[in-house]
C-alpha cells in the first residue's frame, strides 16, 4: 500500500478551545464561588429525585464520585454540596461572552463555535500581533481565568481534526497540547476504542470491529479502496481522518454526511411494563423519522438499544433489523422496534432506551408496496406533522400517548439542547 505523505496536506494553525465543566463552573461563578474546588451539580429537574446531573464540578467528581448523567438521588446528602437548577439562558449569555473574548485575539471570521463551551479559532493570521499558537493559548486561558473564573483546555493542530483529537486526548489533562502530522503514528494510531476517535459512534466501531478494525492504526492501514466499497464516500473520509487530514474549511461540517440518525434517553423513572415502554419507544421512532425526514433520507436498518436499571443487574441488548424498502416513517420505524423489544425484552427495569436509522440513502423515490396508498397516507401525515411542529412549535400538535404518565415528549418539548430555559 502506497503511504500518504501528510507533509503535501496544508498546515495551519487551529485552536480547539473547551471549557471545563462549563454548565457547572458557570453555576458556581454565579454563586461567587470557585469552581475547581467547590462540590457542585447541575440537575435538570430539582422536583424529582430520578432526574440527571447534566454537569458537575471538579470536586464533586473527585471527591464524591458523582459524574454527568448520575441521579439527584445519589449526590450525598452534604451540607457542602451544592445542587444547582440547569439555566441554558445563563450559559448561552456566558458563551457569547467568551466568544467576544475569542474576538479580541482574532478576527471574527477566524471563530467557529462548535457548541455551548466548544470552538475553533484560526491563527495563522495573528501571530506578528500575539505570537506563537501556543502564545496565544496561554493568553485566552489566563483572560478566561481572570474574566470569567472559568478553566479551559487547548488543542493545537494543522487543521479542524487534528486540534479537536489533541483536545480530547491530550490537552484535556494537560491544559495545553500541540499535535502535527508527525505525531499521527505515534499518538492517533494507538488510540482504542475506535469511539475515542472524533467522528466514529458506537455503531459504526462496531462495524468496524466486525471488519477486523480495532484501532486508529488499523484503520490507516486499511485499503481505501475497501473503505469506499464498505461506507462510500464516507470510508474515503474515514481513511484520511485516520492519517490526520481533515480539508474542511473552519466552521464546515468536518464529516460531511451522515451515517445514522438516532436518539438516546436516560428515563427520569423506572419503567416496568411493557405497555409504557412502548409509549416512550413510539414517541422516540417518530423524532428520530423526524430526524431523517427533516434532511430527506431514509434508512434500511433500525437499531433499538435497551439498558435495564442498574438495581436489577444492569444489562440490557443492541438489536437491529434491516428491511425493504427503506423508511423513515414513524410508524415503520415503531413497528420494528416493538418487534426486537418483544423478542429481546427479559421483563426487567428500563431506564434508558435508543433508537437509530443507518444505512441512509436519500428520500426521493419511496417504493409503494402492495398496499401503496396506505404507505403515501402515513408518509403525507409524518411531513405535516413536521410542518406544522416545526411552525407553531414542538408541543402543538401531539400524538394522544404523550398525554399519558409514560409519555416524555412534553416535557422534553420545554427543554433548549437538553436544560430548562430559565
Amino acid at each position: 500500500m502506497m503511504k500518504l505523505n501528510n507533509h503535501n496536506f496544508p498546515e495551519r494553525n487551529i485552536l480547539c478551545v473547551d471549557m471545563k465543566s462549563f454548565y457547572a463552573s458557570c453555576a458556581a461563578v454565579k454563586k461567587g464561588l470557585d469552581p475547581l474546588k467547590t462540590p457542585l451539580a447541575v440537575v435538570g429537574d430539582l422536583q424529582r429525585e430520578g432526574s440527571i446531573v447534566l454537569a458537575a464540578t471538579p470536586a464533586l467528581k473527585q471527591n464524591y464520585g458523582i459524574q454527568t448523567g448520575s441521579r439527584l438521588f445519589e449526590i450525598p446528602k452534604y451540607e457542602n454540596i451544592i445542587i444547582a437548577p440547569a439555566e441554558m439562558k445563563l450559559y448561552l449569555r456566558m458563551s457569547v461572552e467568551v466568544t467576544r473574548l475569542f474576538n479580541k485575539y482574532v478576527p471574527k471570521e477566524d471563530i467557529h463555535t462548535y457548541s455551548v463551551d466548544e470552538s475553533f479559532l484560526a491563527v495563522d493570521q495573528v501571530e506578528k500581533l500575539w505570537g506563537s499558537a501556543e502564545k496565544v493559548a496561554a493568553l485566552i486561558l489566563t483572560e478566561l481565568k481572570d474574566t470569567f473564573g472559568i478553566s479551559a483546555s487547548i488543542g493545537i493542530g494543522p487543521n479542524m481534526l487534528m486540534a479537536k483529537l489533541c483536545l480530547d486526548l491530550e490537552a484535556k489533562q494537560t491544559g495545553i497540547a500541540r499535535w502535527t502530522y508527525a505525531d499521527v503514528a505515534e499518538k492517533l494510531w494507538p488510540v482504542k476504542p475506535l469511539s475515542k476517535m472524533w467522528g466514529i459512534g458506537l455503531q459504526l466501531e462496531k462495524r468496524l470491529n466486525r471488519m477486523g478494525i480495532t484501532t486508529v492504526g488499523d484503520l490507516a492501514h486499511t485499503p481505501l479502496k475497501q473503505l469506499e466499497e464498505k461506507f462510500g464516500i464516507m470510508g474515503n473520509q474515514l481513511y484520511y481522518h485516520a492519517h490526520g487530514i481533515d480539508l474542511s474549511k473552519l466552521g464546515a461540517p468536518i464529516l460531511n454526511q451522515q451515517l445514522s440518525y438516532g436518539k438516546s434517553q436516560v428515563l427520569l423513572r423506572d419503567y416496568r411494563t411493557p405497555e409504557e415502554i412502548a409509549v416512550v419507544l413510539l414517541e422516540m421512532s417518530e423524532e428520530v423519522g423526524k430526524r431523517a425526514r427533516t434532511k430527506g433520507k431514509v434508512g434500511r436498518t433500525i437499531s433499538l438499544g435497551i439498558k435495564y436499571s442498574k438495581y436489577e443487574g444492569g444489562g440490557g441488548f443492541h438489536r437491529s433489523q434491516t428491511i425493504h424498502p427503506p423508511t423513515n416513517l414513524t410508524l415503520e420505524i415503531h413497528d420494528v422496534c416493538m418487534h426486537l423489544f418483544r423478542k429481546f425484552y427479559s421483563e426487567k427495569t428500563v431506564r434508558q432506551v435508543s433508537i437509530s436509522l443507518s444505512n441512509i440513502s436519500d428520500d426521493q423515490n419511496m417504493q409503494l408496496q402492495l398496499f401503496g396508498y396506505a404507505r403515501l397516507r402515513e408518509r403525507t401525515i409524518d411531513y405535516t406533522i413536521d410542518a406544522i411542529q416545526r411552525k407553531y412549535g414542538p408541543n402543538t400538535l401531539l400524538r394522544a400517548i404523550s398525554y399519558t404518565k409514560a409519555g416524555t415528549k412534553r416535557e422534553r418539548n420545554r427543554l433548549i439542547g437538553g436544560h430548562f430555559a430559565e
